[in-house]
Order: C-alpha cells, then structure tokens, then sequence
C-alpha cells in the first residue's frame, strides 16, 4: 500500500468516525459546550481551555488563528480550512495524524510542525473548541 492510498485510508477512517458523533439529530452538539469526549482514543476536552490555545497558541505553537481566523471561520487564505463547527473526532484524528506525520495534503508540513509539540489533552481542548464554535460549514446535503 503506498503512502498516499494509506494517507486516503486514514482519512477515510477519521471522516467515517466523525459521522459517528458531535452533533445530534438538530445539528447541535450531543455533549455540553465545555466538555466533549472523542473517540480518538484521547482524554475529555474542554472548550474553554482549547479556546484559549487557539488564541494564543503555546509551547512553540502558533496560534491556530494566525491561520484559520477568528474561531477558525475566517481562513487568511483559501488554503486553510474553517475549523468552527467541525466535528471533534474529526478535528482531534487530523492533529493525531500530522503528529505522527502521516497525513499529506498541502498543507502538511505546516500543521506537522505545529501538531509535533501537542499534547493529547491539547488536541482535546482544541478539538472540543472547534466543534463548540457555530459553523460556518457546508456540505452537499439536502443541495437538490
């Protein structure tokens, strides 16, 4: 298996997880805004705390909205994707994956460098922010 088709195939992975949880029949989220689990394996996040690293940033970690804008809805550039509203697992999966390096994309090396230093709890923190943000994303359903 190349890397690329394995790249795809832990995407694939982490969209299917996603599908699973965060948001209930409403759109809103199943868990309180302070606090969400994953099922990535990692510890409960908290929001309030991931707000405050995607803000700031830390540990030799940029701010995440010196890319992705206010909340993670306002992107600097098209090449960076709206975070706000983005499931946890989703978010949570992704970091792991440019943690240890395997995700590609054109961005990659970018995130790589920044997801490095996280620690599980912060890609908690950050991936409980996220999804408690309003979102601003849209998909292709009901697009008939």
């Amino acid at each position: 298996m190349t890397k690329t088709s394995m790249t795809l195939l832990a995407l694939a992975c982490a969209l299917a997880l996603s599908a699973c949880g965060g948001k209930s029949e409403g759109g809103e989220h199943a868990a309180d805004a302070g606090h969400v689990s994953s099922s990535a394996g990692l510890p409960t996040g908290n929001a309030d705390a991931g707000r405050e690293f995607a803000a700031k940033g830390g540990n030799g970690v940029a701010a995440c909205a010196s890319c992705h804008g206010a909340d993670g809805n306002a992107p600097i550039d098209g090449m960076y994707p709206k975070l706000g509203g983005q499931y946890a697992d989703y978010i949570a999966h992704s970091l792991q994956a440019y943690r240890a390096g395997t995700r590609a994309g054109a961005t990659a090396d970018v995130m790589a460098a920044q997801a490095k230093s996280l620690s599980d709890q912060q890609i908690a923190d950050l991936a409980a922010y996220f999804a408690s943000v309003p979102s601003q994303l849209h998909d292709l359903q009901n697009a008939n």
